[in-house]
């Protein structure tokens, strides 16, 4: 269910610098407002990936979720809570064999390197939205875009969608090309199905660097960068599910 796979020591050291990335575009001004997240500030956004981390360690010590949950905020400055979350994470990570057996939301990987990826990936993301409240972004390394697609198409948009199905979706395809890889997003009611390596026609197409891709599907970046095709509605749609999908 995964196209694009890197060795879980890669993801830890991504993690590692997409922090580090962070950290020092927060130091530019934590009360700086995120304009990709509304009511966040900087502080905001270093703060909740710091929880996200510590929440991650919880997991992999207990394998399972920690209850309850985020414990109080104790008076630990910004920077110095992330500095402490991620070392905690990063030596869980480390230390743990990949292929460990722990607890995940993810039914068809429940193993420790499943954390490794989705916490490289979440630190991009919120590593964007330190640096667009400074109008300073970086660029995304392409190896960890594509996998960031592949990430948020197969993991975060697909599947059920009955509890919050959209009735104007009605089997609508599109087709996502970045990096030599290919995905084939349906569009249905009730659910989403993606399929990487898949190369059949579609309704609309979307293509474009890893990066400018990743961002746009994240709504961390502009669909000007990328070039479309086909039903404009189509892209549009798109981009609404994955706002829900991704908020």
């Amino acid at each position: 269910m995964q196209l694009i796979a890197m060795e879980h020591t890669a993801y830890v050291d991504h993690l590692r610098a997409e922090a580090a990335a962070m950290r020092a575009g927060a130091e530019r001004g934590l009360d700086a407002p995120v304009p990709s997240c509304a009511g966040w500030t900087v502080r905001d956004a270093v703060e909740h990936t710091a929880v996200v981390y510590l929440h991650k360690v919880a997991c992999l010590r207990a394998g399972q979720p920690p209850q309850p949950w985020p414990p109080p905020r104790d008076d630990t400055p910004t920077l110095e809570l992330l500095d402490r979350a991620l070392d905690d994470l990063l030596g869980e990570l480390s230390s743990r064999d990949p292929a460990a057996p722990t607890w995940t939301w993810w039914p068809f990987d429940q193993t420790v390197a499943f954390w490794g990826r989705r916490m490289a990936q979440e630190t991009l993301v919120h590593r964007l939205d330190v640096e667009l409240a400074h109008d300073a972004v970086s660029p995304v390394d392409p190896e960890l875009a594509v996998d960031g697609i592949d990430e948020v198409l197969v993991r975060m948009l697909a599947g059920d969608w009955s509890d919050e199905p959209v009735a104007a979706a009605a089997g609508a395809t599109v087709t996502l090309r970045s990096g030599n890889q290919v995905w084939r997003v349906v569009l249905e009611p009730a659910a989403v199905v993606a399929t990487p390596g898949s190369d059949q026609p579609a309704d609309a197409e979307i293509s474009g660097a890893p990066d400018a891709l990743l961002r746009w599907l994240w709504g961390r970046g502009p669909l000007e960068p990328l070039t479309t095709s086909g039903a404009d509605p189509v892209v549009h749609a798109l981009r609404e599910r994955l706002a829900l999908a991704t908020q």
